[in-house]
């Protein structure tokens, strides 16, 4: 039984090891049970098993957990020669509590059942209750380290047992994410030069046509030559959301442009990059484009005139998979409007 059952753990795992953004998690694992006293069994035993996780999105609960747990060897009845195997199957709900973008906690509670190959000594297939803490550690974006503990207790006579495993956590069933959206400039037909029109603040839109002058370095405009996007250039440190001194000229001169302009209004939209669960990079973007909102109001912008919202990591604009691509992902972005 133990060949079958390691074996069956190690083809799970090639089969599914898959990708990084995803809908399912699969947990081969391994531990032992430690036994009540008076239960009429060994004190202590292996088991090994298969947990399949199904990730839940914007639920209190991060994930539901369906599970089976086999002794790995035959365990002893004491005062007897007789030996039993034992099987579990179990599910379970799991909340996750982010420490960082890589180390995590979950707390489990749940129910199921366990059946003895040879009944004896007042152990008998039985329902039963479990809840149980552990700790999660990101080794790539792909895998992940799980260690948990778990108290058992059967309703039949109310034994109790504690389970603890040691799990490799392998994801698929990739998730489906929004394509980003790209607002470009709208350049009006330049004419024939007689001479050459002019573009004094490099917008692309000449100066007779446009109506905005003196627009930001780098800013998006529409056809009028008014600004409609401007990225910020806002670099947080990792899960912080304090702005750096670095970053106040170019703060200071968009709430210049706001203060001057009293028909443009804006949003401040924060995103991050994919590391971290997707509620702790939601709750970081949130975060940052309010602080970014009260960097405006510090030099007297008009709070009616600002709003704030977090993407997240739901709206990139260049690959996760790469340091740069994270880099350009981690942006703050003004988007105006005009009355």
């Amino acid at each position: 039984m133990k060949k079958i059952l390691l074996s069956t753990i190690a083809c799970a795992t090639m089969m599914l090891a898959a990708n990084s953004d995803y809908k399912y998690e699969i947990t081969p694992m391994i531990g032992g049970a430690l036994t009540e006293g008076n239960s009429g069994l060994d004190r202590n035993y292996m088991n090994g098993g298969l947990a399949l996780g199904f990730n839940l999105q914007d639920s209190m609960i991060d994930q539901v957990e369906l599970g089976f747990l086999r002794s790995t060897e035959d365990v002893d009845f004491t005062g007897g020669a007789r030996d039993t195997g034992i099987s579990r199957v179990f599910t379970n709900l799991v909340k996750e509590y982010d420490l960082n973008s890589a180390i995590s906690l979950y707390a489990l509670a749940g129910v199921g059942v366990e059946v003895f190959d040879d009944e004896a000594n007042g152990n008998e297939d039985s329902p039963f209750g479990n809840y149980g803490a552990g700790i999660k550690y990101k080794i790539a974006d792909q895998f992940a380290l799980k260690a948990d503990v778990r108290h058992l207790i059967e309703t039949d006579h109310g034994d109790s047992t504690l389970l603890y495993n040691l799990g490799f956590a392998i994801p698929f069933g990739e998730v489906s994410k929004p394509a980003p959206v790209v607002v470009e400039p709208v350049v009006a037909p330049k004419p024939k030069p007689k001479p050459a029109p002019k573009d004094s603040d490099k917008d692309g839109v000449i100066d007779e046509l446009d109506q905005c002058p003196n627009t930001m370095a780098g800013a998006k405009v529409d056809s009028v030559g008014c600004m409609t996007l401007v990225n910020l250039d806002i670099n947080f440190d990792t899960n912080s959301a304090v702005i750096k001194n670095t970053y106040n000229p170019k703060i200071a001169e968009f709430a210049s442009m706001l203060r001057e302009n009293p028909k443009l209004s804006a949003t401040i939209e924060a995103h991050t990059d994919s590391d971290g669960s997707n509620a702790y990079n939601q709750k970081l973007s949130e975060k940052r484009a309010a602080s970014t909102v009260e960097a405006l109001k510090a030099l007297k912008v008009d709070p009616a005139k600002i709003k704030s919202v977090g993407y997240g990591e739901t709206k990139p604009v260049a690959s996760n998979a790469t340091a740069e691509g994270k880099a350009e992902n981690r942006r703050v972005n003004a988007v105006l409007n005009r009355k």
